[in-house]
């Protein structure tokens, strides 16, 4: 049986956050009344003018930075024609032949093993409306037309719907790092669509590509992706691939779990792209430029600083920088001078370990001087481990709590007098004679049986402290 290459590319659409539209002032918020926010410019009415964001160019400008691409100091918008009811102006502003950002690349890890995947080009345009379809007629929201976006075409350098997933996690990282997007999938600022071919193995043609339309969360994308791959192989093992896979967009359908066709796929001449008119060229001043440049740290920088300067694992690394909530909430713990190491374990083992259902890092009421605060009293001896986690289980049912008037009100704050944990011990080896001497003869497991009275007979003590003094009293006994 032959073996089959899968081929991916991917486009996705980035809807950048500024409070206003890319060639209007109308409001870019989400979930307003239907038709809410348009004008003329946005609805296409005769006479009305396009006015480029300026923030949207400087947004654009910090990903080109982000991904080492190339950035075209003079760029042009074109008119994308095409017909279809979200689109009032029957074409869409994007650009065609000179985007604000050329070629780049960025770098995932998958399996241990790193790959570069090239980004093609990631131009500015702007969104349609929305069609919502309804039992027996349909309606447009154009509240969403003219937001806008960042479309991000990558080269097909993607091998299989895990690297896919991985080129897509890392994106979406990017994004949120730089803010310039809160790239919510579910309210569709972070989309993405598929094209996908397969060839056999060996070969180095590039085979008809299917686009799979509008994907907005990893696991449909992931699933999309897997069934093009087999329904494309199952073709070329058939004998029908030229009837079968033709050059289409297809649709996921999510409860069926299955792609199907939805219209037959446009080329570039097929939108008859010529210059905006009503667009000067954009030219990108030196100082504007200067100023988009100054990006944050970058997810890769963050998990290098991590594992080199923290001492961080290189897996619990990646985990922070998964997320910029974790990321953040992370440092914030740091600047209370607490370890590193205790600060990830308490926030992404404890913490997160805690939250169910509904409750996130960001709605769970806990601060990350709260957290750290925990993690202080234990690295101060004041309480142990397992008394934090009785402490962080009260946080969690009620966050409004404070951690030091809980460690007194739960009574679990550690014995740390040195002087009343002697005498504590001396009763201990004066009730247990014989076991001392069994101790002193050679039977060191013995030594859990003392520690094991010590605790009983104490409140809370710091085991620490307790093993310390203890040693050092069997040893002079």
């Amino acid at each position: 049986m032959c073996s089959y290459e899968t081929i991916i590319g991917l486009e996705v659409h980035v809807q950048l956050n500024t409070k206003t539209k890319i060639f209007c002032a109308c409001a870019t918020s989400f979930g307003d009344e239907p038709n809410k926010n348009v004008c003329p410019t946005c609805l296409g009415l005769p006479g009305a003018l396009p006015v480029l964001n300026k923030e949207a160019l400087k947004k654009a400008i910090s990903f080109g930075k982000a991904i080492d691409a190339t950035i075209n100091q003079n760029s042009i918008f074109a008119r994308k024609n095409y017909f279809y009811p979200d689109l009032p102006k029957a074409y869409q502003i994007s650009q065609f032949e000179i985007p604000i950002v050329g070629k780049g690349s960025l770098n995932i890890e998958l399996d241990n093993q790193s790959k570069t995947i090239g980004i093609t080009r990631a131009h500015l345009e702007e969104d349609a409306g929305k069609n919502i379809h309804e039992e027996g007629y349909s309606k447009v929201d154009l509240n969403r037309a003219c937001t806008p976006l960042l479309e991000i075409v990558s080269e097909p350098d993607m091998r299989s719907s895990d690297e896919a997933i991985a080129y897509l996690k890392k994106l979406h990282s990017i994004v949120r790092f730089l803010g310039i997007s809160d790239a919510n999938m579910q309210e569709g600022s972070f989309r993405c669509d598929a094209n996908v071919s397969v060839r056999p193995q060996g070969d180095s043609k590039l085979y008809t590509r299917v686009e799979i339309k509008n994907l907005n969360s990893f696991k449909f994308i992931q699933k999309a992706i897997e069934y093009e791959v087999q329904r494309q192989r199952a073709a070329w093992e058939d004998g029908r691939y030229e009837q079968e896979v033709v050059q289409e967009t297809r649709l996921f359908d999510t409860s069926k779990g299955i792609t199907r066709s939805m219209r037959g796929k446009e080329e570039a001449a097929d939108y008859r792209y010529f210059p905006d008119p009503d667009l000067l060229p954009v030219y990108i001043e030196q100082q504007l430029l200067q100023e988009a440049e100054q990006i944050p740290e970058m997810p890769d920088e963050k998990r290098e600083r991590y594992i080199n300067t923290l001492g961080i694992k290189p897996y619990d690394a990646n985990v922070l920088t998964s997320s910029l909530e974790l990321c953040l909430f992370f440092e914030s713990m740091l600047e209370h001078n607490i370890s590193p190491k205790n600060a990830l374990t308490w926030l992404t083992t404890e913490l997160l370990g805690r939250l169910k259902g509904e409750l996130t890092l960001q709605n769970c009421g806990i601060s990350p001087t709260k957290l750290a605060t925990l993690v202080q009293r234990i690295e101060e001896g004041k309480i142990s481990g397992k008394s934090a986690k009785e402490i962080l289980d009260t946080l969690v049912q009620n966050p409004s709590n404070d951690v030091d008037s809980l460690i007194d009100s739960m009574g679990l704050a550690q014995m740390n007098d040195d002087s009343a944990l002697l005498s504590i011990i001396e009763s201990v080896l004066n009730a247990n004679e014989d076991k001392v001497a069994e101790y002193k003869s050679g039977k060191d497991k013995l030594f859990g049986f003392f520690v094991g009275q010590v605790m009983k007979n104490t409140k809370g003590a710091n085991p620490q402290r307790v093993n310390e003094l203890l040693k050092d009293k069997l040893n002079s006994h």
